[in-house]
Parts: structure tokens; C-alpha cells; sequence
């Protein structure tokens, strides 16, 4: 996967994107991140990237030039047609899935704006794709992008290790995942459940998919209202509410 990110901060990416999963994710070639100052493209000496709003009103807002010229150039580069990623409040809510819809892309283009808010133009003529990472507003679309790009690139082929590790990460599979627990089996009288411990694969299993259908009803009911429960789940269900 190719990664490009449009900001007139990059010095922001380098500590995030040069350490960890991320950084080994580069190292292995499982991805190319590419960061670029749009400034660089600005047709003024002054590399002016915002101007006053028409109409009046507070804050500058970003000019079209320099992310035209800047997403053109990366796209001609391209092998394939990217998707161009706008971060924005007004965008569609963030959540696995469209993580794990963004990480079948060859490639992908964020646009990280800063100030009052994007011309128009930019919006209806070179963007694919606006994405919120929720119901609040940032200084600059540089955390958010961080955060998607973090999200998306763990689920690239090869990049965890483990193929199985992230298939039942919480909201992959539609609920949270169930609790981890691991040495010593009793903490300060605090002890990990038997079951765990029984080395009966099945009854684990078991446990696991209770415990995640328990945890997604207390902590997450309204994960359940487009969930299709199996009947198994449905007894468990009816066990939880008993129990509680």
C-alpha cells in the first residue's frame, strides 16, 4: 500500500510513523508512507495555502490551488486510481469497518486541513472519501489522519505477524472482544478464570464468546441492534440478563 498525506505540518508523522508496527510495517514493505508540506505547491513565493473566506465570517479557509496541484501530481505518479481521503467533522463517522474497507486500497491520499475549514471545490471535485474520527473538532486533520493510518495499516497482510491477531480485535467481529488474562493465575488473590487454564480448546471458545456477547450488552448495547445472534448467542444472551 502507498500512503500519502497532505499537511502543512509533517514534522507531525515522524514520531508516529517512525516507530513500532507502523515503522516495521514500512520496513518490511508492506507499505510506502510519503509525506507531503502542500506548501510546496502553492503558485504564490510567499507559498500562501489560505485566504479570507468571501462572504466574510471568522478564520481562513484553505485555497483550492495547492491541493489541486498536490493530489494531480501524486495521482499522475500512481499505478492506481487513489482514494483521496479528506479528514473533516463533517465527514462519515470512523469505525472498523470502513478500516478494514480502507485496507484493500492500493492507495491512499489524506488531506489534513487546518484553519476555518476547506474550499468548496476541494470537497466536490478531488475528494473520494470525507472521514470524522467522531463528534468533536481538532486544530488540523493530522491526529485523525494518524489515527486511520494506524488503524488500516494493521490489518495489511503480514504486518502483525500473527493473520489471526487482529480477526477478533473488538468491532471486527461486530462485538467486544472478550477479556485477556495472562501470568500469574493468581495476583494478589486476584485469579484468572479455571476455564482458562482447563486446556479444553471447545469450553474456552465457549467462554471467549460469552464474555464478548457480555461485555458488547454492558458496555455496548447498541452494537447488538444490527447484530444477527445465532441461537447459541441468544441463549447466552438470555443467561447474561438472568445473571445480571
Amino acid at each position: 500500500m502507498k500512503i500519502d498525506v497532505l499537511t502543512i505540518f509533517p514534522e507531525m508523522f515522524s514520531g508516529v510513523l517512525g516507530h513500532s508496527i507502523l515503522k516495521r510495517a514500512e520496513e518490511t514493505g508492506a507499505v510506502a508512507y510519503n509525506i507531503v508540506n502542500f506548501r510546496d505547491y502553492a503558485d504564490n513565493k510567499h507559498q500562501t495555502v489560505d485566504d479570507y473566506p468571501y462572504g466574510g465570517g471568522a478564520g481562513m479557509v484553505l485555497k483550492p490551488q495547492p491541493i489541486f496541484d498536490a493530489v494531480n501530481d501524486l495521482t499522475q505518479k500512481s499505478s492506481s486510481k487513489p482514494k483521496v481521503v479528506l479528514l473533516c467533522p463533517q465527514g462519515e463517522r470512523y469505525d472498523q469497518k470502513k478500516a478494514e474497507e480502507l485496507s484493500n486500497s492500493e492507495h491512499l491520499i489524506f488531506i489534513c486541513g487546518h484553519y476555518e475549514g476547506y474550499d468548496e471545490r476541494i470537497r466536490e471535485h478531488i475528494v473520494t472519501e470525507e472521514i470524522s474520527i467522531g463528534d468533536f473538532v481538532l486544530t488540523g486533520g493530522e491526529l485523525g489522519a494518524m489515527v486511520i493510518i494506524d488503524s488500516v495499516v494493521r490489518l495489511l497482510p503480514g504486518v502483525l505477524g500473527n493473520e489471526q491477531s487482529h480477526i477478533k480485535d473488538s468491532f471486527s467481529t461486530g462485538l467486544l472482544e472478550h477479556p485477556h488474562y495472562t501470568r500469574p493465575a493468581d495476583f494478589r488473590g486476584m485469579k484468572v478464570p479455571e476455564v482458562l487454564m482447563s486446556g479444553n480448546h471447545r469450553l474456552i471458545e465457549e467462554w471467549r464468546g460469552k464474555e464478548s456477547l457480555k461485555r458488547t450488552y454492558l458496555r455496548r448495547p447498541d452494537l447488538l441492534k444490527d447484530f444477527e445472534l445465532n441461537d447459541q448467542q441468544k441463549k447466552w444472551l438470555e443467561e447474561i440478563k438472568q445473571e445480571l
